[in-house]
């Protein structure tokens, strides 16, 4: 019986040096992968053409590796933090960017502490459930993929909504938000806000909107924010 690597090596007979061989198998393969916060079955076959790929069954049994979706994985190792969970979202449906709740909480706009990732993607809306998080995905059209910017973790960027696009893209998903109660509910951080944002931003990218009931519903809000301050 062949490696899993692919490597044409015999795989050992007896138990103990089974499992070693495989222990091995699996180093140097997280060797080859230590820079990578999501590998994806691609990626794997990118650098080893011959990979077996049902090495990654035995692995997540083992509780080696994780999986997150249909072809993503992670190293169950990983140390999870607000960025690497950003990171993730970004590279396990693209094109996307962290936005809306989880922007809005990163920027201190919201008190609530956010459990699902949330995010902007020119894909169909969709909602993965994996072990170390719940990340969702909201479909905008094309002409919207804009106003984000890069944040750098380790050696990687993540896509995260600027503050001006974070607000104007929760606005936009949530066409009930009209009423001045509505605003009052949304518990918004209208001082963060003022501090952090820039108006004449946020008016030019409501522009790019295009839509004339939205580029009200955003004057409201900044006229709310701007008297509750």
């Amino acid at each position: 019986m062949r490696g899993g690597g692919g490597s044409g090596i015999i795989i050992p007979k007896s138990t103990k040096n089974r499992i070693l061989w495989e222990y091995m198998q699996y180093n140097e393969f997280k060797d080859q992968f230590k820079d990578y916060i999501v590998f994806s079955l691609a990626d794997i076959q990118k650098i080893n053409p011959r990979f077996y790929r049902n090495r990654l069954n035995d692995w997540q049994k083992k509780g080696y590796i994780k999986k997150l979706r249909r072809g993503f994985y992670m190293f169950a190792d990983t140390n999870l933090n607000e960025n690497t969970l950003f990171l993730i979202a970004n590279l396990i449906y693209p094109p996307s960017y962290v936005s809306f709740e989880s922007a809005l909480a990163h920027y201190g706009l919201i008190p609530e502490g956010v459990y699902t990732i949330t995010s902007v993607s020119t894909a169909k809306t969709a909602k993965f459930k994996t072990p170390v998080a719940e990340f969702t995905y909201r479909r905008i059209k094309p002409s919207l993929m804009f106003g984000y910017r890069l944040e750098k973790y380790g050696n990687r960027n993540y896509r995260i909504a600027e503050i001006e696009k974070t607000v104007l893209d929760y606005l936009y998903i949530n066409p009930y938000i009209v009423k001045e109660e509505d605003f009052s509910e949304w518990r918004f951080d209208s001082s963060e806000f003022l501090d952090k944002a820039s108006l004449e931003k946020m008016r030019r990218y409501c522009a790019e909107f295009k839509n004339n009931n939205f580029t009200k519903r955003c004057e409201k809000f900044l006229e709310l924010i701007k008297r509750s301050h």
